[in-house]
């Protein structure tokens, strides 16, 4: 009897060993959902250059805002370590997100973490800008497994093939649209736009005094009403859109602790 119970054991440990082997999460199964590495609703161009080592992509504002200053977020939860590469890459972040994924944010105009920290998905890192060895303000960006990097992923989807170019392909960022800071509007029949301007399709109509959650703010069309002038723009998470912050029941023109869209 011995024999046979040896042999059922081996079986088993083969079948074993064999079902591991088919489960291993590959690569594209261990990476984290990334998000684009700038605010929610803003859209950027990108491009890769040839002379990269490695499979970066370096991006751009293509909305009318500014690329310098703009905040930098991680596009993905974990650890973020700080570095500065005079000659390269400047002020830049690595976030290491476990299971061999990383991702790289280089030419940063100041560091918004400390090194070390633990970060949130669409938790400001930085400021873009243009330190080390760069010709203008802009996000380099990298994601790198096990030290190799990869074709970028955004939302599941890959980026390539890249474009050699600006202004060929684009990218609408989701990252950190959960949330929003809480206003209440005043006034009856505002309405929500598709843009910060007075010719966008409008997108909603608020009745009455409704509290929205304002995710960003930007400047625009400078809007009179009621008495007041102002164009700075807030945008809306529920409403999807942009409405005018005279409306907004809040005495600042440029509504405190809400980011530049």
């Amino acid at each position: 009897m011995r024999p046979i119970r040896y042999l059922v054991t081996l079986l088993a440990a083969l079948a074993t060993a064999l079902t591991a082997t088919l489960f291993v999460a590959t690569p594209a199964q261990a990476a984290p959902l990334f998000k684009a590495p700038y605010p929610c609703g803003q859209r950027w161009t990108y491009s890769h250059h040839s002379a990269e080592v490695r499979l970066a992509l370096d991006f751009v504002r293509a909305d009318g805002g500014s690329t310098a200053g703009t905040p930098v977020l991680a596009s993905a939860a974990g650890t973020a370590t700080r570095y500065y590469q005079a000659s390269g890459a400047g002020n830049y972040i690595v976030i290491d997100h476990g299971g061999g994924w990383k991702t790289y944010y280089f030419h940063l105009a100041a560091f918004s973490v400390a090194s070390g920290a633990w970060v949130n998905q669409g938790q400001q890192i930085g400021t873009t800008g243009s330190t080390g060895n760069s010709s203008g303000a802009h996000i380099h960006y990298e994601q790198l497994y096990n030290g190799v990097g990869q074709n970028i992923v955004i939302n599941g989807a890959s980026l390539a093939p890249y474009p050699g170019s600006y202004h060929q392909r684009y990218l609408t960022s989701d990252n950190g649209c959960g949330g929003g800071t809480a206003f209440w509007t005043w006034g009856s029949g505002i309405r929500v736009r598709s843009d910060v301007r007075l010719a966008a399709p409008v997108v909603a109509t608020l009745a009455g005094p409704t509290l929205v959650y304002v995710l960003c703010q930007k400047q625009g069309d400078t809007v009179t009403a009621d008495g007041y002038t102002n164009n700075w723009w807030a945008r809306l998470r529920d409403q999807n859109g942009y409405m005018t912050n005279i409306y907004i029941d809040h005495p600042a023109a440029q509504l405190p602790g809400v980011p530049v869209c």
